[in-house]
C-alpha cells in the first residue's frame, strides 16, 4: 500500500512537459527510468525538484520562479538533507549527478536561495564538483569552529571578506599570519572579540598585509599593550575599531592609532582605564571623520571635550560613568569656549548623547553640553542625577529628539510635561525604574506625544489603569510597550491594550495583574513577535490558546513562573506559532515531556528554559534534540528526570548549542563527556551535579575543544590537577568558582537553604 501511494505521488508530481525531461535526461546513459522510480519512492521532493530544473533551464524566469517555490513551500528548509541524501543515494548506484549540467548562473541562483547557516551550504557543496567550486568562491564569511583547521578552511576558500573567530578563544600569531597571507587582497573585517593569545606580531602582519581592512573588534584583549595598538595603526584604512577593556592600553597606544588610522569613522574604548585626556585628545584631533565614540568608565575631564566637540561629524558620543565630567568642568567649557559652542552646535551635527551614570553632572552642566545640539535625535540620561525642574526649561531646546532615556532616574511632572510639549516628535520614551512617574505624567505624555512608538514603563509602581486609558487611546502607532511590575494596574487595563494598539509587536507583562479575558484581548495584536508574561498565575491554557491561535508570528515568548499552564497550552502554542525561536517555562511545574514533544514542531527552537519543571524527562529533551537542531541556549536546572540518556541525544543532533545549564540534574561522567562533541559549546553551569566524579570532570574538560567558560562548584577545585588548569587556560577557557549552598525548592515563591552536599 505504501508503495502505491509513492508511485501515485510521484506521477503527481511529473511536469506537464514530462518528454521534455525525458529527453534532457537520455545525456545521460546510467540514469534509467528505474532510477528515477527509485528516487520517486525515497525522495519525491527530490524528483520535483529535478524535474522543476529541467523543465525550466531554457527558461530565463527560473531564477524567480525557483526562488518563490522556495519561499512558498518552505522547501529550503529540508534543502540541505535531500541533497545530501540523494547524492549519496547517486553514488550507491552509480548514477550521473544531473546538477552538475546546469548553468553557472542557475547553480548560484540555487545558492542564494539557501539558509545561512553553514550546514545547509557544505550540504550544497557536496551535491557535486561543480557546486563545491561556485559554494567554495561565493562564500563571503568565515567562522571556524576549531582553529586548528584553519590551514585547509583557507585553501578552500580564497575570496573571504568578513572572517569571525568567535568560536576560537586561542588565536596565536601564526594563525594570524596565515589569514593576512592568505587575504590580503579580500579581507575586509576581522573579529578577535572572543579569542586570546595573539600577540602585535600577529596584528601587525594583519593591518600591514591587507590593505582594504576596516573593520577590527579587539574588545576584550585584555593583555594587549601599546605594542599591538601600534600595529593597529598600519591599518591606514581602517574605519571602525572596537577596544572595549583593552585596560594596558595607555596614551602612547591611543597615540599610535590617532596618527595612523585617520579614517576611523566608529571607535570604541569603553572601559581602557590607562586612557586620559591626552589619548582621547589625540585621537579627537587627527581622526576628523569620527562619527561614533565612545568613552564609556574612562578616568576623562573636561579637558577632551574641547578637542571632541570639534569634529564635525561626530553623530553619537557615550559618556556612561565618566566621574571626571562634572559640572565645574562643563561650565569652564561653556565660557571657555563661547566661539566653540557656535561652530559646533549651530549645526547641531551630534546626533546620539549618551552620559548615563554620570553622578557628578547635574542639570547645569548637562544643559551647558546639549544647549544648542538642535538635531540631537537620541538622549541617554540613565541612572543618573535627578532630573528637575531647572533642567525642564531646555528642552524647548531638544525638540528634534527621537529617543529619551531616562531610567532611574528622579523625575518630576515638570520635567515629563516639557518632554510631552516640546518633543513632539519622539519616538521612544523610556521611564524604566523612575519613582516620580505618576498617572498625571504619563496621561499627559500620552496625549501630546501622538508619534510614540516604543514605550517603557517598568517598574513605574504609581501608575493605575488611568495611564493605561491614555497610552491606548491617543499612542496609536505603539510598537512595543513594557510594563513589568506595574503592581497597580488592573486587569481591565490590559484589556485595553489589546482592544486599541494592535499594531503592537512586543509586549512585557510580567508580573501584572492579567488573566484569560486579559489574554484573549492581547491576541488581537497578531503582530506581536514578543510576549513576555512571566509571573502571571492566573492565566491558564485557555488564555494561551487564544495567544497562539491568533498571534502566529510570535518568535519569543516568556511564560516564567506561569504554573497554571500546563501541556495543553504549550501544544497551542507549539501548532499556532511555527516561528517560535525563544521560549521560558522555568518553573512551570506542570508541564510534562508532552509539551516539548509539540515544541520539537518548532524547527527554528533556538532558545529553550525549563529549569525547575521537575516533569520533564530526557524522553522530552531528546525529541527537542531530534528536531530543533538550531538550539543555542538550553537551560535545565533542577530538571531532576533529565539524566545521561538527554545529554546523548543534545550531543547527537544539537550541534549549535553554545550554552548550558546542567545544575541539580542527575547527569553522571558519562552524559558530560557525551556534551564534548558539540564543538559549538562554549559555556558551561555545573554545580550539585552529584553523578560527577573528579576523574569524570577532568575527562570531559579535556575533551571540549571549543570550551570558552566553565561554571564549577569550588568542591572540585581541590580535585582537579593544575595540568589540567594550564591546559584549559592554554585553550582560552577561564574557571568561575561558585560555593553556593544546596538549595531545594520548597515553593513557586521561594528556596530552602541546605547545607552544601558533596558533589562527586
Amino acid at each position: 500500500m505504501m508503495r502505491m501511494l509513492m508511485r501515485r505521488s510521484s506521477k503527481q508530481l511529473r511536469p506537464r512537459n514530462w518528454f521534455l525531461f525525458k529527453q534532457l535526461e537520455s545525456g545521460s546513459q546510467n540514469l534509467s527510468v528505474n532510477g528515477i522510480t527509485f528516487f520517486s519512492f525515497y525522495f519525491p521532493q527530490i524528483v520535483f525538484l529535478f524535474h522543476l530544473i529541467y523543465t525550466l533551464v531554457k527558461d530565463y524566469c527560473f531564477c524567480n520562479f525557483f526562488s518563490n517555490f522556495l519561499s512558498l513551500t518552505k522547501f529550503h528548509c529540508n534543502l540541505s538533507v535531500l541533497m545530501k541524501k540523494a547524492h549519496k543515494t547517486m553514488q550507491a548506484m552509480k548514477l550521473v549527478n544531473p546538477f552538475a549540467s546546469l548553468s553557472e548562473e542557475i547553480k548560484s541562483t540555487i545558492l542564494d536561495c539557501l539558509d545561512e547557516d553553514s550546514e545547509t551550504k557544505k550540504s550544497f557543496s557536496l551535491v557535486c564538483k561543480s557546486f563545491h567550486s561556485i559554494e567554495s568562491h561565493q562564500r563571503k564569511t568565515l567562522k571556524p569552529l576549531y582553529i586548528e583547521l584553519i590551514s585547509r578552511i583557507l585553501t578552500r576558500y580564497p575570496l573571504i571578506h568578513h572572517v569571525d573567530l568567535t568560536y576560537c578563544p586561542r588565536v596565536e600569531d601564526r594563525v594570524l599570519w596565515s589569514i593576512s597571507n592568505a587575504y590580503w587582497s579580500t579581507l575586509k573585517s576581522i573579529n578577535l572579540s572572543r579569542s586570546r593569545f595573539f600577540t602585535h606580531m600577529g596584528l601587525s602582519s594583519l593591518a600591514s598585509k591587507c590593505w582594504g581592512l576596516i573593520e577590527l573588534d579587539l574588545s576584550n584583549a585584555t593583555e594587549l599593550t601599546d605594542a599591538g595598538a601600534a600595529a593597529i595603526a598600519e591599518a591606514k584604512n581602517l574605519e571602525k575599531l572596537w577596544m572595549a577593556r583593552c585596560k594596558l592600553v595607555s596614551d602612547i597606544g591611543i597615540g599610535c592609532i590617532a596618527v595612523g588610522c585617520k579614517k576611523l569613522k566608529l571607535i570604541c574604548l569603553k572601559w581602557c582605564v590607562r586612557l586620559t585626556d591626552l589619548g582621547v585628545g589625540l585621537i579627537a584631533t587627527k581622526c576628523k571623520d569620527i562619527q561614533s565614540l565612545d568613552l564609556s568608565y574612562l578616568l576623562i575631564t573636561e579637558k577632551c571635550l574641547v578637542p571632541i566637540l570639534q569634529l564635525q561629524y561626530l553623530k553619537e558620543l557615550i559618556l556612561v560613568e565618566c566621574p571626571g565630567i562634572d559640572d565645574v568642568g562643563l561650565g569652564i567649557l561653556k565660557e571657555s569656549c563661547k566661539s566653540l559652542e557656535v561652530l559646533i552646535f549651530s549645526d547641531g551635527l551630534i546626533k546620539v548623547l549618551n552620559i548615563s551614570k554620570c553622578h557628578n553632572m547635574s542639570n547645569v552642566g548637562l544643559f551647558s553640553l546639549i544647549n544648542g545640539a538642535e538635531r540631537l535625535s537620541h538622549l541617554s540620561l540613565a541612572y543618573g542625577s535627578a532630573v528637575t525642574d531647572d533642567f525642564a526649561k531646555c528642552w524647548y531646546k531638544l525638540s528634534g529628539l527621537k529617543s529619551i532615556k531616562l531610567d532611574g532616574c528622579l523625575v518630576t511632572f515638570s520635567t515629563i510635561k516639557a518632554i510631552g510639549d516640546w518633543c513632539v516628535s519622539l519616538k521612544e520614551l523610556s521611564l524604566c525604574k523612575c519613582p516620580g512617574v505618576t498617572d498625571e505624567g504619563v496621561s499627559y505624555i500620552a496625549q501630546r506625544l501622538l508619534q510614540l512608538q516604543k514605550l517603557d514603563i517598568t517598574c513605574c509602581h504609581k501608575i493605575t489603569c488611568a495611564s493605561i486609558d491614555s497610552i491606548t487611546n491617543s499612542c496609536s502607532s505603539l510598537t512595543s510597550l513594557r510594563m513589568e511590575a506595574c503592581c497597580m494596574v488592573a486587569q481591565e487595563a490590559i484589556v485595553l491594550i489589546g482592544q486599541r494598539c494592535q499594531s503592537l509587536k512586543e509586549l512585557d507583562i510580567t508580573d501584572n495583574e492579567i488573566d484569560d479575558e486579559g489574554l484573549e484581548s492581547i491576541s488581537r495584536c497578531t503582530k506581536l513577535l514578543s510576549l513576555k508574561m512571566g509571573v502571571c498565575p492566573n492565566i491558564t491554557d485557555c488564555g494561551l490558546s487564544h495567544v497562539a491561535m491568533s498571534c502566529q508570528k510570535l518568535i519569543e515568548l516568556d511564560l516564567y513562573r506561569c504554573i497554571s499552564i500546563t501541556d495543553d497550552g504549550i501544544a497551542a502554542v507549539a501548532n499556532g506559532c511555527p516561528a517560535l525561536e525563544s521560549i521560558n517555562m522555568a518553573h512551570c511545574d506542570k508541564v510534562t515531556d508532552a509539551s516539548l514533544l509539540s515544541l520539537s514542531q518548532c524547527l527554528q527552537l533556538k532558545v529553550l528554559e525549563i529549569r525547575g519543571c521537575p516533569c520533564v524527562s530526557s524522553v522530552g529533551l531528546s525529541a527537542v534534540a531530534t528536531n530543533c537542531k538550531k538550539l543555542s541556549i538550553l537551560d535545565i536546572k533542577k530538571c531532576c528526570n533529565i539524566d545521561d540518556t538527554g545529554m546523548i541525544s543534545l550531543a547527537r543532533y544539537s550541534q549549535y548549542l553554545k550554552q548550558i545549564n546542567l545544575s541539580y540534574c542527575p547527569v553522571t561522567d558519562a552524559g558530560l563527556v557525551a556534551l564534548a562533541s558539540i564543538s559549538r559549546l562554549q559555556n558551561m553551569t555545573i554545580l550539585h551535579v552529584t553523578g560527577l566524579t573528579p576523574n569524570g570532570v577532568v575527562a570531559a574538560l579535556f575533551a571540549f575543544r571549543g570550551l570558552m567558560k566553565v561554571k564549577l562548584h569550588t568542591s572540585f577545585k581541590a580535585s582537579i590537577p593544575q595540568s589540567v588548569h594550564s591546559v584549559m587556560e592554554h585553550r582560552g577557557c577561564v574557571f568561575h568558582w561558585r560555593n553556593k549552598a544546596f538549595q531545594v525548592e520548597t515553593d513557586p515563591n521561594g528556596w530552602q537553604i541546605q547545607l552544601p552536599r558533596h558533589d562527586g
